[in-house]
Formats: structure tokens, C-alpha cells, sequence
């Protein structure tokens, strides 16, 4: 009763391919060496433009970075004042509804 049974593999029927042909490993000959390589001079760094902060790219980045931070800030406040006082609302609810069943139950 407590003995899970277990099915049957069916046998196979029709008609059966044999298997592929052996693969046999086959002898690794030493190829010829290849004569040593000239020296290449290496490439020239092609130059790239560097980048300076002056002070008005610095205050710029400065005041763009902080104004990223209050816009993220101000969501992140306003999403935590929206879910307090959805949760006042339900208390609040919850208070009021206890009130009104508990004076239901006693005027009976």
C-alpha cells in the first residue's frame, strides 16, 4: 500500500538503428616549426581628447548631482507620506466601524 509503483519501461518497437560507427582516436604528428617573428613595432596610441573640469563644469556637475538627489529624495518622501496615512485612514476606519459594532451590539 505505502509502495509507490513504478512504471514499466516499454520495450522499443519497430525498427531499431545500431549505433553510430566507433569513433577511433587518431595520432597527433608534429607539424614543422614556424620561423620566429620580426619584431612589430607597436601601434601608436592614437590621442584622445582629455577631459578638464574647469570650475563651471565642476559647479555644474555639482548642482546637477544635487538636484538628482532632492528630485529622488522628494519621491522617496512623498511615497512614504502616501503610505502613512493611507495607514492612518485604515486605522482610523477600523476605530469607527469597532465603535459602530460594539453600540449596534448593545442597543439590541
Amino acid at each position: 500500500m505505502f509502495r509507490p509503483k513504478l512504471p514499466t519501461m516499454p520495450q522499443p518497437t519497430g525498427h531499431v538503428t545500431p549505433p553510430a560507427a566507433v569513433i577511433e582516436p587518431t595520432t597527433i604528428a608534429p607539424g614543422t616549426p614556424a620561423p620566429p617573428s620580426t619584431p612589430v613595432a607597436p601601434a601608436p596610441v592614437p590621442s584622445r581628447p582629455t577631459v578638464q573640469l574647469t570650475p563651471g563644469t565642476a559647479l555644474a556637475l555639482v548642482g546637477g548631482g544635487t538636484a538628482v538627489v532632492l528630485v529622488v529624495g522628494a519621491v522617496l518622501v512623498s511615497m512614504l507620506l502616501a503610505v502613512a496615512i493611507t495607514a492612518a485612514s485604515v486605522a482610523v476606519c477600523a476605530v469607527v466601524l469597532r465603535s459602530l459594532l460594539t453600540s449596534g451590539a448593545k442597543h439590541r
